[in-house]
């Protein structure tokens, strides 16, 4: 699991890993003028692949995979991964449409992108999951007296879900809604053996971290779902986990981070296949008994003869 890295020089915190591999990079001239083109016109660059990219900058896609290969990345993936976590810190909800908008296609040809993006931040977060990491979450979480999951504004769908998860898997989790006040409340209840789980993405919400940097100060365990190695959660929680938000659209894409949830559940899962049997046997004449389902009310049948 990833050592807390919140004792890290800010200097250096404040750099990207893209920034980092940038200024150590001995690339040529011309490579580093087309990647400083990239990281200067977020527009330009924030939801392209590697074929767009090429075309936007007027060379070939062999150039493209050199240039990042250069860079140290051994995939474009890798590098589409760090150049939408250094992008996040400038891109807001009116440049994210802006950019998007700035395209041309139709109405129906911007749902296709958007899912098309939605399919892509699926297929990096296959590609870069640590899974032993969720699998050490999951431990965590099956010692853990109680889990609280805080996520809020947007996140809180996904905070909710991963709560819920827990709950129905038989352990004491719960996703606290309402103010930063009634956040404070509830995670000084915690203590060294419990775990709170907080989810937030690009430069973070405030809410969020204040429950974190709380809970660590009070000894309470705590892990982070971001999209980013130096985002405040990734580097304030004793260990994270990854998942990209990448997406024409100014909400974000929770697709990626909603696997991962369901990831992390998988493994609380199996990880004790028999305590889930057990709890789940109880739920299961509910799941089959007609009280639990919608039924249409039947029809009065119809007089015989038109009478």
């Amino acid at each position: 699991m990833a050592a807390h890295q919140g004792t890290q020089d800010p200097r250096r915190a404040s750099a990207t890993p893209l920034e980092v591999r940038f200024a150590r990079s001995p690339l040529s001239r011309h490579r580093r003028q087309l990647i400083r083109s990239i990281l200067d016109n977020p527009k330009e660059a924030y939801f392209l692949s590697s074929r767009e990219l090429a075309r936007r900058y007027d060379v070939d896609a062999a150039t493209i995979v050199r240039t990042v290969q250069a860079l140290g990345y051994q995939r474009f993936a890798d590098f589409a991964a760090d150049l939408r976590e250094h992008f996040v810190r400038q891109i807001t909800p009116y440049t994210a449409f802006k950019a998007a908008s700035e395209e041309k296609r139709s109405v129906a040809g911007h749902v296709v992108n958007g899912l098309d993006r939605d399919a892509e931040n699926l297929s990096v977060l296959k590609a870069t999951l640590d899974t032993e990491r969720v699998v050490a979450l999951a431990e965590q979480v099956h010692r853990a007296r109680r889990i609280v999951v805080v996520g809020v504004d947007l996140a809180a769908s996904l905070s909710w879900f991963l709560a819920y998860g827990l709950m129905t898997l038989g352990f004491e989790a719960e996703a606290p809604v309402g103010s930063a006040g009634n956040l404070q409340h509830k995670v000084d209840l915690l203590n060294g053996k419990d775990l709170v789980i907080g989810i937030s993405f690009g430069r973070c919400l405030r809410d969020t971290m204040q429950a974190v940097v709380r809970a660590r100060e009070r000894g309470v365990p705590t892990f982070g779902i971001t999209d980013g190695n130096t985002t405040p959660i990734a580097m304030q929680c004793d260990g994270y986990l990854l998942a990209p938000i990448s997406s024409p659209s100014f909400t974000g894409s929770y697709v990626a981070p909603l696997a991962l949830v369901n990831a992390i559940t998988l493994a609380c899962t199996h990880l004790q296949p028999k305590r889930a049997f057990a709890i789940l046997r109880r739920t299961e004449e509910d799941y089959k008994s007609g009280e639990r389902w919608h039924q249409e009310p039947r029809r009065a049948e119809l007089p015989r003869n038109g009478n």
